[in-house]
């Protein structure tokens, strides 16, 4: 590679950084001075607008978001590379997931207000829900999962699979137990990308699950998860420093999430 590439490519990667550096310091910078314990009561107020209870619904939405995803796109990933035989239709489905993936996020929140909020459940809808909510945010990861779970088991390698069907395996015991295990590094991966996706997303939420900043003790009552309670204090206005320090909070969520996923991608493959 010569020397201008070299240069071009160091530039840029520099840049890259140096736009992530500024903008995770400014949150820091803005949002530190803010924490206060008034910010981890378990009772949210209009004067401590604590953030546990979107903690907690945030984590609620994270295990229910996953429980509808993943059996539906881990089973269509595992049709599409193993079973599907017409390249018309796998070709049709991938463009379709391309298709979603790049849907934005406020149209999916139409969508579920729509379809679940205000017609699911015999005319009536779901209402302002928790799960409907989650409903709506697993449509969104599904391509994710689709696509990140396919390749995954496609780079696995076929004489795997074909020694442990010469040796009596059954191909549904060959694929659940040789060529999923060894596909679980990329498939955890695209979990938790779809898990990040859940943490962050803020548009579909508003109009699906709502903003009632309490804690959720069923699947039909309003929640707001910690990216719409930074929303709202920031849109607000009168708590836009908390909405900093709620900001920091959630970076740090997100920290913990990636770091768990790691130890435990490394424990798996190890």
């Amino acid at each position: 590679m010569t020397t201008p590439y070299k240069i071009f490519i160091w530039l840029f990667t520099i840049l890259g950084y140096a736009a992530g550096g500024i903008i995770i310091a400014y949150i820091l910078l803005q949002g530190i001075p803010n924490i206060s314990t008034d910010l981890f009561a378990m009772q949210y107020t209009s004067q401590n607008v604590s953030i546990m209870p979107s903690l907690i619904a945030t984590l609620f939405t994270i295990l229910l978001t996953l429980l509808f995803a993943l059996p539906i796109g881990i089973f269509t990933a595992v049709y599409l590379s193993q079973y599907a035989k017409n390249k018309t239709f796998i070709k049709l489905v991938r463009f379709s997931t391309e298709i979603l993936s790049s849907i934005p996020s406020i149209v999916y929140g139409l969508f579920g207000y729509l379809f679940f909020v205000a017609q699911t459940g015999g005319g009536r809808g779901l209402g302002y829900s928790l799960i409907a909510g989650c409903l709506t945010v697993a449509i969104m990861i599904l391509p994710t999962i689709i696509r990140t779970t396919e390749e995954s088991i496609l780079t696995v390698n076929p004489l795997q699979a074909h020694a442990s069907l010469a040796l009596g395996a059954t191909k549904i015991q060959t694929i659940f137990k040789v060529v999923i295990p060894e596909a679980m590094d990329g498939i955890l991966g695209g979990i938790f990308l779809a898990t990040g996706r859940i943490v962050g997303e803020s548009a579909a939420l508003i109009y699906t699950m709502g903003t009632q900043p309490q804690i959720p003790t069923g699947l039909k009552q309003s929640a707001r998860t910690l990216a719409v309670h930074m929303y709202v204090l920031s849109s607000e206005g009168f708590h836009v420093k908390e909405a900093y320090a709620t900001a920091v909070l959630l970076l740090i969520f997100v920290i913990i999430i990636n770091w768990i996923s790691t130890r435990i991608t490394r424990s798996l493959v190890n």
